[in-house]
């Protein structure tokens, strides 16, 4: 396989960060690494939409999945990877977010992977894109 697949985006995505690799899966290859809003300031925001009697918890993902949306928007495909348990996880969520919000972007995500991001090393990551992109070549 070529390490370097023309048009991919690689989001590995967690609760609090993003990394995004558009420039290729070759070991050593830096991501962009984008970050939630606090959540310090999410209350703020919540306090003061409850205080207008309105309710808005979702803003803090909102402008969180549209950073990296805004990363990954000329990409042909998308490979996702996240740590993939229960409520918390984002890259569903994110997935789901783009399904219902962008659905431009939803359409090029060719796959997802789980795995322990928080243990893993960014070419760690990048080595397991590479085995899925080896097991699954005809979706590129």
């Amino acid at each position: 396989m070529s390490e370097s697949i023309d048009g991919l985006a690689v989001v590995a995505i967690m609760r609090d960060e993003a990394r995004i690799w558009t420039s290729g899966v070759e070991p050593g290859t830096k991501p962009e690494s984008l970050h939630a809003p606090s959540e310090k300031a999410r209350h703020h925001h919540v306090r003061e939409a409850q205080h207008h009697h309105g309710h808005d918890t979702d803003h803090r993902s909102s402008v969180f999945y549209e950073s990296i949306s805004e990363s990954v928007g000329t990409a042909q495909t998308i490979l996702l990877v996240g740590h993939g348990k229960g409520r918390a996880n984002e890259m569903l969520n994110l997935t789901q977010y783009w399904e219902r919000k962008r659905p431009d972007i939803a359409h090029k995500v060719v796959g997802a992977i789980d795995s322990d991001l928080e243990s893993l090393t960014q070419d760690q990551v990048l080595a397991v894109v590479r085995d899925w992109f080896e097991q699954n070549r005809e979706l590129i």
